[in-house]
């Protein structure tokens, strides 16, 4: 019903403006076609003079009535360091600009009204004026040069060329249908090398290439976590696609540029206000003391819920809006204890699996360190009166293949666990060694059995007392996971530490 009253409307109107139209052409015959331009031309002329003034003051009220929802304006400055230069360059350009829309919108309206066609007068032809020919060209042209010379200046400061010297965070930014990959540099502070013919959508979804050992603690976000970043520091972005054209665009911090599949760009920024400060910002502006929810009056306000964010300004599909993603900025101290939180992906999804390159034939410094603070704690909650179990696997004990013989990897675990034994006297221990089940089962306990003594032997050679020690093999009878798959066997092949007596 709705339908068919909308469609009678318009076709009462149609009707309407058919009749206006006979009517008109019926005067005009009546009055004569001279008489009937002249009065048209005074009445577009007014027309044109009315509209001329509703426009600009439209144009002028509306910028100061939306003055505070505008980057740039009101709360809204920059909250990166180059932004206020880029603010600068465009209210420069507005201020010229703006005088040459106003100067052209009255002149265009308000000759329209003064030359119209009238009793008496006749246009005049010029068919060449070199004086005003040089004005229009002459004046544009020294604004062009001045707006492009500050915007090189302004450009040569955003990209700064940085060194390995220099300190700064580097992330780095992947679009795709229809999310962003981010993924931040280690303790190295270096991002490893990726090859997109690595790329396994279930294992590496960013072809990282593993052989490259500033990979090895690289961290990659979740879809939805938050975009991370310490205030007062120089951020530098590598930016790039899997798929389609993608934008990175931070509107806060004044960051902008195409993620370009197959190209990698990049852009260099430094925030200057954290995200309690920006919305401390806010907080003093009315319009933002409303409820952030409309339906919950007494809920959080709109200044107390803003985030910064990360967007994609290219339309790259139907999913676009979902590449959405919250940037966080936080004092330095905060982005050090969240940064030491976060799990590289190589030691989350890669090590010791089969794709690990260095499986079995290397501990990095990081994996080192953070195990010897791991075996304390395991140490510590065994030896506790509330500890439920009095086990510890040692998890860096590695042997050669069918052998008793222990690798050399083995020794920053083994030399730990020494460390450990000679703070507690008391303490006595039980080494346990356990295999898989493939081959014998009594040449998987005699083999067992010399690895649990290789272990005793090396504590022993080491410092510790031998009445300490006791070692025991365990063959293939107690598996902790099924043997039917490698990564069941591997965990089943282990050296464990009991503790006999605290």
């Amino acid at each position: 019903m709705t339908y068919l009253i909308a469609f009678a409307i318009i076709f009462l109107l149609a009707v309407i403006v058919i009749q206006i139209g006979k009517v008109t052409e019926l005067a005009s015959k009546i009055r004569g076609e001279e008489e009937v331009e002249l009065h048209n031309n005074n009445t577009q002329g007014k027309w044109a003079v009315i509209f001329m003034v509703v426009f600009l003051v439209g144009c002028i009220y509306s910028a100061y009535y939306y003055k505070n929802t505008m980057l740039g304006y009101g709360p809204l400055t920059s909250a990166s360091e180059h932004g206020f230069e880029l603010d600068s360059i465009f209210n420069v350009t507005l201020i010229f600009t703006g005088i040459v829309f106003v100067l052209t919108h009255i002149l265009l309206f308000w000759y329209t009204y003064k030359y119209r066609k009238q009793r008496g007068t006749k246009a005049i032809f010029y068919a060449h004026d070199t004086k005003l020919e040089m004005i229009w060209t002459a004046i544009p042209a020294i604004v062009m040069t001045f707006l492009v010379a500050r915007g090189l200046v302004a450009w040569n400061n955003i990209f700064p060329t940085l060194t390995d010297q220099d300190k700064f965070v580097e992330i780095e930014a992947t679009g795709y249908q229809f999310a962003w990959d981010i993924r931040y540099a280690g303790a190295d502070g270096k991002l490893g090398n990726k090859d997109f013919r690595l790329i396994d959508l279930a294992k590496n979804s960013l072809g990282m290439d593993w052989t490259d050992e500033h990979s090895v603690d690289d961290i990659v976000l979740g879809g939805t976590d938050k975009i991370v970043l310490p205030v007062d520091t120089t951020v530098r972005v590598r930016i790039t696609a899997k798929d389609v054209l993608h934008n990175f665009y931070l509107p806060h911090f004044r960051v902008k540029m195409d993620a370009v599949p197959g190209l990698p760009t990049s852009f260099i920024f430094k925030p200057v206000k954290t995200t309690k400060e920006f919305r401390q910002q806010l907080s003093e502006y009315p319009e933002w003391q409303v409820p952030a929810d409309p339906n919950d009056p007494t809920g959080p306000k709109r200044w107390e819920t803003f985030e910064y964010e990360l967007a994609c300004a290219e339309l790259c599909g139907k999913g676009h809006y979902s590449m959405r993603r919250i940037v966080e900025i936080v004092t330095r101290d905060e982005y050090n204890v969240w940064l030491a939180s976060q799990k590289s992906f190589y030691m989350t999804n890669i090590r010791n699996t089969a794709d690990d390159p260095y499986k079995g034939k290397k501990l990095f410094s990081f994996e080192i360190k953070a195990r010897e603070q791991e075996l304390k704690t395991e140490f510590a909650k065994v030896l506790s009166d509330s500890a439920i179990t009095n086990t510890i696997l040692l998890k860096h004990v590695f042997f050669e293949t069918g052998s008793d013989k222990l690798s050399d990897l083995s020794k920053h675990e083994l030399d730990n666990v020494v460390k450990i034994m000679n703070e507690r006297a008391s303490m006595k221990v039980e080494l346990g060694g356990h295999t898989d089940n493939v081959g014998d089962a009594a040449m998987n306990q005699e083999l067992s059995q010399k690895r649990a003594s290789s272990v005793l032997n090396y504590l022993i050679s080491n410092g510790v007392a031998s009445a300490k020690l006791s070692a025991r093999g365990y063959g293939q009878n107690n598996p902790v996971e099924s043997n039917d798959t490698p990564e069941g066997r591997d965990k089943n092949r282990r050296t464990e530490l009991k503790i006999i007596s605290k």
